[in-house]
């Protein structure tokens, strides 16, 4: 299994988010030994353009054996190219051939290991060529254009605003988790597959870091986890 973090230098609504401290270390740092700490890991990479990431992911125990080039590090790159260009250098020059993926984003510090040892489970009891984390949400989704008139994009208007009247809906929660077949990913290039499944994990923890607000409440949420619990166990 080789685990991989991609963390692009650039970040325009947190500067430097993936260095910045979030509580107690770096934040690329908690991903780092989160997924050094899972058994199943066999290498981890992470996958930069930042010559500061990469010193700080290497002083936490992960490899950088080389910087991302700058075309894979745009606000429009794909994450699919970026992955095949790891995984073909990593095969080309260290003919390292692994089978499956574990993509991690640095970005959702709330990821717990039983999220991850929750989607290899299912990886390895069904067809699943991807297994991926998500979150419940309201059912009834809304889109809003330019002239901030909503429009319901999953339904039509005439039905009940009920929740209970809808099937469940789910969110990706910011790639808590990925975990992929390598072979599929090659041949169909992207990382949710055609057999893709997922895994339900906790709202309150589904955080990914994009935007100042939220990087606030991810840090008063992880310094209160356990008494968070503990409270919604006894709710």
């Amino acid at each position: 299994m080789l685990a991989y973090i991609p963390a692009r230098g650039g970040s325009k609504r947190i500067p430097g988010k993936n260095f910045k401290k979030f509580v107690n270390k770096p934040l690329i740092a908690h991903a780092v030994e989160q997924a050094l700490s899972w058994p199943h890991t066999d290498r981890l990479i992470v996958d930069t353009d930042s010559p500061k990431i990469a010193k700080i992911a290497k002083k936490y125990g992960a490899e950088v054996p080389f910087l991302r080039p700058a075309e894979l590090a745009q606000d429009k790159s794909m994450a699919i190219d970026t992955i095949l260009y790891t995984l073909n250098r990593l095969e080309k020059e260290q003919n390292y051939k692994p089978t499956h993926l574990l993509m991690l984003q640095a970005t959702s510090p709330l990821r717990e290991l039983k999220d991850i040892d929750a989607c290899w489970k299912m990886m390895k009891e069904t067809d699943a060529t991807t297994v991926l984390t998500v979150c419940s949400t309201h059912p009834r989704l809304y889109h809003m254009n330019d002239k901030n008139d909503i429009i319901l994009v999953n339904g039509h208007e005439g039905m009940s605003t009920n929740m209970q009247a809808w099937s469940p809906a789910y969110l990706l929660n910011g790639c808590f988790v990925y975990i992929i077949d390598i072979a599929t990913l090659k041949k169909e290039r992207r990382v949710i597959t055609t057999k893709t499944k997922a895994v339900v994990c906790p709202k309150w923890r589904s955080i990914d870091l994009d935007t100042p607000e939220e990087w606030v409440m991810a840090e008063i949420l992880y310094r209160n986890k356990k008494k968070l619990e503990k409270e919604i166990k006894s709710i």
